[in-house]
C-alpha cells in the first residue's frame, strides 16, 4: 500500500508527500520548515523519517523551503541536473543531489519513479508518476499545455494530482499585469479548469478512482468553480471519480491507495 497527502499546494507553496512502510518522500518543498513539520505531524510523520525530496522545477514556490530543512536533515534532493543548477543559482544547500534524467524511470526503495517533461517556463520541469506493485500516482502541475507525452505518462493512474489553475475569463478580468496574464495563459503557463477537464476526460479509464485538483490560483479561481466545470465533464463520461481540493493553507486528508481499493489513512 501507498499513502499519499498534499501538504500545500498553490503558488504559496507546494508540497506533496507520498510514502509506503519502507520509503518516505516529498514532492516538491516549497512551505516552511515550521508548516512541513506542522502538517506531518498529523500523519505522526517526522522528517527523519523522510528518505528523499524529489523536486519538480525550480521556482520559488516549489523550492524555498528546501535551505532551511536540509540545513536541519541531510535528506538528499532528488532533480535532473538542469533543475539541480536552478536551484544552486537560488539557494545554498547543505544535502547531495541525487540527478535523475528526465524521461528516464529509476527506482527508489520500493517506489519506481518516473519524471516525464511538462511545459512550463522553467529549465527542465517534469511531472512524476510513483507506482508500487499494482498501484500508480500521478503528479502534474505547472504546465500550460498537456502535450500526448503527459497524457500517455498519466494514462494508467489510479489517483491523480493535476493542476486547475484558473478560470479564463477571471484571468483577462483581474488586475494583474499583462505580463502575468500572458504568461499564465501562455502554452507554457499553467491549466485552466476547462484545459484540466478535457485532460481528464482524455485519460479518464475506470480504475481512476481519486482526482486532487492542484495549484488553483486565489484571484483567478475558485474550489466550487473549478470542481463544477471538472466534474460536469467527467459526469457527461458516467466517470465514477471522487473529486476533491488539494488546499493551500492547510493539509488536504491523507489516503491510502492499495491493491484493490482506495482508504483514508488514519490521522491524530
Amino acid at each position: 500500500m501507498i499513502c499519499c497527502c498534499p501538504l500545500a499546494s498553490g503558488s504559496k507553496g507546494n508540497c506533496v508527500y507520498v510514502g509506503t512502510e519502507e520509503t518516505k518522500i516529498l514532492i516538491d518543498a516549497g512551505i516552511s520548515y515550521r508548516q512541513l513539520v506542522l502538517r506531518l505531524s498529523q500523519m505522526e510523520i517526522s522528517l527523519d523519517q523522510i528518505d528523499a525530496i524529489l523536486i519538480t522545477h525550480e521556482h520559488a514556490d516549489h523550492i524555498s523551503g528546501l535551505q532551511t530543512l536540509t540545513g536541519k536533515y541531510p535528506i538528499p534532493v532528488l532533480a535532473n541536473s538542469e533543475t539541480a543548477k536552478g536551484i544552486l543559482e537560488a539557494l545554498s544547500l547543505h544535502s547531495k543531489f541525487k540527478i535523475f534524467s528526465t524521461g528516464e524511470s529509476f527506482e527508489f526503495g520500493d517506489l519506481e519513479i518516473f519524471p516525464f517533461s511538462v511545459q512550463h517556463d522553467a529549465l527542465d520541469p517534469v511531472g512524476f508518476t510513483v507506482r508500487r506493485e499494482a498501484s500508480q500516482l500521478g503528479f502534474c502541475t505547472d504546465l500550460g499545455f498537456a502535450t500526448t507525452l503527459v497524457k500517455e505518462s498519466l494514462k494508467k493512474c489510479d489517483y491523480l494530482y493535476l493542476e486547475a489553475n484558473h478560470q479564463v475569463s477571471m484571468v483577462h478580468s483581474s488586475n494583474r499585469p499583462f505580463l502575468y496574464k500572458q504568461r499564465v495563459l501562455s502554452r507554457q503557463g499553467h491549466l485552466s479548469n476547462e484545459a484540466c477537464a478535457e485532460l481528464l476526460s482524455e485519460i479518464y479509464h475506470k480504475g481512476l478512482k481519486k482526482v486532487h485538483l492542484a495549484h488553483l490560483s486565489s484571484e483567478c479561481n475558485s474550489e466550487e468553480l473549478a470542481l463544477k466545470i471538472v466534474k460536469e465533464r467527467l459526469d457527461a463520461l458516467g466517470a465514477e471519480v471522487e473529486l476533491l481540493i488539494a488546499y493551500q493553507d492547510r493539509a488536504s486528508r491523507p489516503f491510502i491507495l492499495g491493491s484493490q481499493a482506495l482508504s483514508s489513512c488514519d490521522v491524530r
